[in-house]
């Protein structure tokens, strides 16, 4: 029997009564010989009431050290909770805050990164049978300022922390029984994959699909920490993370992402010159707007066009930025639309299957569904459409690569 680092979310921690059936859950594996060391989130909710009470004092802008330490203290309430449930089902546990351990971050408030972790404290704790609870979402910076890791940080915590410990595997449980080919809210049939590689989930993740944060994945693919998504409620053995092996079956695709909170905006008319992208795209980053997908026409009659899209929440600033922009740059209009969505087929197996990239074009021009922008990887093709298509555009790329069925 192995070492075991479990994470449980919001809502596997939402109320007193789902802490007492985490307690349970933690207990059987210990039962069944696992060492097991636990990392949970805030209470389902508690963070976002949390921020709203500091933006009510503090405006738009509230002090970043002062949110880490008033968003931090949910995970605090957490470890205690769940802790005093393991000791009244008799099980040795105890508490541990990031300061605790010394879960050392950088400085950057709301988004610091993981620099180093002290795990000589969990070691001991482990060799005497003691549960460690600890607090994830958090860390301490070099001058004993508590900070944050931001979105899917408690995912991170707990891949970091297995890294550290060099644990045989590190359990996501969470609210869905593992990583579907798609998201079966909208796919009748999406099926669960028994397991999927590092790269293919970290590209999912980071094109819409929520069931893991793309760092926490990063991190697990770097430091090859075996992955595990999986209900907390739910029997069942998840999803594997794991590494690309020879025996794994490797179909045309693994998984469809989408996401809707995109827009786009094109620059229209510009010089086709050296140095015009990073005249349009320079103001727009030094604002801390992330770019996504890019686009530049074929030049014509030394003129051009440049596409590109952002998150959605980014639109109207990076549009008014851009209208300012474009008469430095002589460009003729500005124009955008903050109504489209991308959808993308994700797997490694597209590396030795030729034509998938005219089934989806082929697929998608048969429900008349007009493509708008492309861009590819070695195991990747996203499209943007129009939004009100998204649904039927998931529907109808399942169908197309067969995803319902398991790989022959």
């Amino acid at each position: 029997m192995g070492l075991i680092v479990q994470k449980y979310g919001g809502t596997s921690v939402g109320t007193t009564e789902r802490i007492a059936q985490v307690a349970q859950r933690v207990a059987g594996y210990q039962a069944r010989g696992h060492q097991v060391v636990v990392v949970v989130s805030a209470m389902s909710g508690e963070t976002n009431r949390l921020v709203a009470m500091g933006r009510e004092l503090g405006g738009d802008r509230p002090s970043a050290r002062e949110m880490d330490v008033l968003t931090s203290s949910g995970e605090q309430v957490t470890v205690a909770l769940l802790s005093i449930a393991l000791l009244e089902l008799g099980l040795t546990a105890k508490s541990y805050l990031a300061d605790q351990i010394r879960f050392r971050t950088d400085s950057a408030h709301g988004r610091a990164r993981i620099e180093q972790i002290e795990v000589e404290k969990l070691r001991q704790d482990i060799d005497q049978g003691v549960i460690p609870v600890v607090a994830g979402f958090q860390g301490v910076n070099d001058q004993g300022d508590i900070t944050t890791l931001g979105r899917g940080g408690s995912d991170t915590s707990a891949v970091a922390l297995a890294a550290a410990l060099s644990a045989d595997e590190c359990e996501i449980c969470t609210d869905v029984e593992g990583v579907y080919t798609t998201d079966p809210r909208i796919v009748e049939g999406a099926r669960r994959l028994s397991q999927i590689t590092f790269e293919e989930m970290l590209e999912l993740a980071s094109l819409g699909s929520k069931v893991l944060h793309p760092r926490s994945v990063e991190f697990a693919g770097r430091y090859r920490v075996p992955l595990r998504v999986m209900s907390t409620f739910i029997p069942g053995p998840g999803t594997l993370i794991t590494l690309e092996s020879e025996t794994m079956e490797q179909a045309e695709v693994s998984g469809i992402a989408h996401a809707v909170d995109e827009a786009k905006i094109t620059v229209a008319g510009v010089p086709d010159v050296p140095g015009i992208a990073s005249k349009i795209l320079g103001p727009v980053g030094a604002k801390s707007i992330e770019v996504d997908m890019i686009v530049q026409n074929t030049g014509v009659d030394g003129m051009t066009d440049f596409t590109f899209t952002v998150k959605r929440q980014d639109y109207d600033t990076t549009l008014d930025l851009l209208k300012e922009v474009a008469a430095d740059i002589s460009a003729r209009t500005v124009t955008g639309d903050n109504a489209i969505a991308k959808v993308s087929i994700v797997g490694v197996g597209m590396r030795s299957h030729a034509g998938v990239a005219t089934k989806v074009f082929d697929r998608l021009a048969t429900e008349n569904i007009n493509i708008q922008m492309i861009s590819t990887s070695e195991i990747k093709i996203s499209v943007v459409i129009a939004e009100r298509y998204v649904e039927l555009a998931v529907r109808a790329l399942h169908d197309a690569f067969n995803l319902h069925q398991e790989p022959a």
